[in-house]
């Protein structure tokens, strides 16, 4: 919800920049598309109807990243603009949504990550990524390792869904659980010593 800032050139400092709304000046270029894949599409009125249900009704498809040129910076960057239906991958299926000219987007920092338990290896051969690995992306599409989600703002008739970003916090619940039956060990420990021990 801040309000955006120009997008820093430094990859050091973008590394603090996670999910910070930053503002570019340029133009796509579409002649290099990667496809993040499966992807569904982030619908908060959806999801928000269809909390608790045991199905789900949501397509599939693909996240489209695409080149941007930064005109202020004169560097090459990633944008993912958003998610397609499976059918409309192809970009021969969304040809009024590819953007000409230059534009100025919003957008949010995105760092690399590394791939989960039973997530299956990208295959940059066939351009199927299924988690963001940067360096990996940037070196296929000859840009910067530097990726924005472009906002909901972004969106155009006949091309992708912009606003797909999914805020992924850190999960401590592991490191809570043993601190606190460790503390509660410790406290038993230590009542059971003082009340219940004999002394000798």
């Amino acid at each position: 919800m801040a309000e955006p800032i120009p997008l820093p050139a430094d990859p050091m400092e973008l590394r603090e920049l996670e999910y910070r709304p930053v503002r570019v000046r340029g133009h796509f270029d579409h002649s290099k598309e990667l496809y993040m894949m499966p992807r569904t599409l982030v619908d908060p009125a959806r999801e928000a109807r269809e909390a608790g249900r045991l199905s789900s009704s949501t397509e599939s498809g693909a996240h489209v990243v695409t080149r941007f040129h930064c005109t202020d910076l004169g560097i090459t960057i990633l944008v993912n603009r958003g998610f397609v239906p499976r059918r409309r991958v192809n970009p021969d299926t969304r040809q009024k949504g590819q953007v000409e000219g230059e534009v100025e987007l919003v957008g949010m920092v995105r760092l690399t990550e590394t791939r989960k338990p039973f997530v299956p290896e990208n295959h940059p051969e066939r351009n199927h990524w299924h988690y963001r690995d940067l360096a990996a992306m940037a070196k296929a599409a000859g840009t910067e390792p530097i990726l924005i989600d472009a906002d909901f703002r972004s969106t155009v008739p006949g091309g992708p869904i912009g606003g797909q970003t999914r805020v992924t916090l850190r999960n401590e619940h592991l490191q809570y659980i043993v601190t606190w039956y460790g503390l509660a060990a410790a406290t038993s420990y230590l009542w059971w010593k003082k009340f219940l021990r004999r002394a000798p």
